[in-house]
């Protein structure tokens, strides 16, 4: 499982040894390995559909077809499976973002544009983990192993108001705009899509993305 370093707020691997230390599964690692990431899909399905608080682990045991002491042998508790739904998340969209900041140079409107376009294609590969966000955040921000939610968070947060702010300094962006409350809007007009989002249907990710992008740029007025 990973945890978060104290200092950074990164993402790091939790020793065996910690508190909240999976249980082996048995068999081969590659067999445990293999039960171990189907049961974090069951869980992450239910977690999205019933909420975290309202699954147990006798509802994510009943749907893989196993007992719920069978569920011990791979995790010591449905919060450690959210856990590594929730690490997998941020690290996957962090790493995401600094590939943007990198490439995006001095380009600011490049780089928001760059940093709309990973958020929106999280929708489909983290759907469960976005979903709990949107749900669960209050309730597990306040539990200590869930500490790096709120560091994470911030993090994300500056890349996105210091790319703001470039663009205002270099007359790209309006300088009336408040960079923290525009990044907020944008996050959360981004993380709402997930609750009508719909694989398959008349936009993929991609498509929503500049969908609104034409928006958020260039408005809905004619000029």
């Amino acid at each position: 499982m990973t945890t978060t370093n104290a200092d950074s707020g990164r993402p790091r691997t939790r020793s065996s040894g910690e508190g909240g230390s999976r249980r082996r599964g048995k068999g081969s690692p590659a067999l445990a390995s293999e039960r171990r990431e189907h049961l974090v899909k069951l869980a992450a399905e239910l977690f999205a559909e019933k909420g975290f608080q309202a699954t147990t682990v006798r509802n994510i045991a009943e749907e893989a077809g196993i007992l719920s002491g069978s569920l011990y042998h791979h995790f010591d508790s449905k919060e450690s499976i959210v856990d590594e739904i929730l690490t997998g998340f941020f690290e996957d969209i962090m790493s995401a973002y600094r590939r943007v900041i990198d490439e995006g140079g001095d380009d600011p409107r490049a780089t928001i544009a760059g940093l709309v376009r990973t958020a929106f294609g999280t929708l489909e590969p983290h759907r469960a983990a976005i979903t709990v966000m949107q749900n669960d955040w209050n309730y597990l921000k306040g539990m200590e192993r869930f500490a790096y939610l709120t560091k994470s968070e911030d993090e994300v947060e500056k890349m996105w108001v210091d790319t703001l702010k470039a663009g205002q300094e270099q007359g790209v962006f309006r300088l009336d705009l408040d960079p923290k409350l525009t990044y907020r809007m944008i996050r959360d007009t981004v993380w709402v899509a997930i609750r009508w989002f719909k694989p398959g249907g008349r936009l993929n990710a991609e498509g929503l993305a500049e969908h609104y992008l034409k928006v958020m740029f260039d408005g809905i007025n004619l000029h």
